[in-house]
């Protein structure tokens, strides 16, 4: 890396990086099937304890609920930067379907307006799942 350019990162903070959780609402989640990877961008809601995430389904789309079942370990990566800065949270853990109750108000509180692309919204369904944290780690650039 002679001649390659770099900035130096640290660890975050556990502040800033529960701060950086409750403040945001989209990231990525990455899950598997054995040697197959699928990563997709997501709404979520950090409750403090663990990831809330909205799933969508639609037009008979089974690939995400197949790579929910199959994976054991999931990531789940919240970042955000610029050409001087940066930052990044990777959260991993087991990710399950929720057993909690949750109307389309509550949806609609917790998480922002979802994203429709060529989807008819009369086709579109949700279910919640939760990601618990098992391993966090946070790192920014330093100063």
């Amino acid at each position: 890396m002679e001649h390659a350019d770099y900035v130096y990162t640290k660890g975050m903070k556990e502040s800033d990086l529960t701060e950086r959780l409750r403040t945001g609402d989209h990231g990525v989640l990455a899950l598997a099937d054995g040697d197959d990877a699928y990563a997709v961008p997501l709404s979520y809601r950090y409750d403090g304890e663990r990831i809330l995430l909205r799933v969508s389904y639609h037009d008979n789309d089974a690939e995400k609920r197949r790579y929910l079942e199959t994976t054991d370990t999931a990531t789940f990566v919240r970042y955000g930067g610029s050409t001087d800065e940066s930052w990044s949270v990777h959260i991993r853990g087991p990710v399950t379907r929720s057993n909690r109750d949750v109307d389309e108000e509550t949806l609609n509180e917790w998480f922002p307006p979802f994203r429709l692309f060529d989807e008819a919204i009369e086709d579109v369904e949700f279910e919640l799942y939760e990601l618990e944290p098992v391993a966090v780690a946070g790192r920014e650039t330093m100063d």
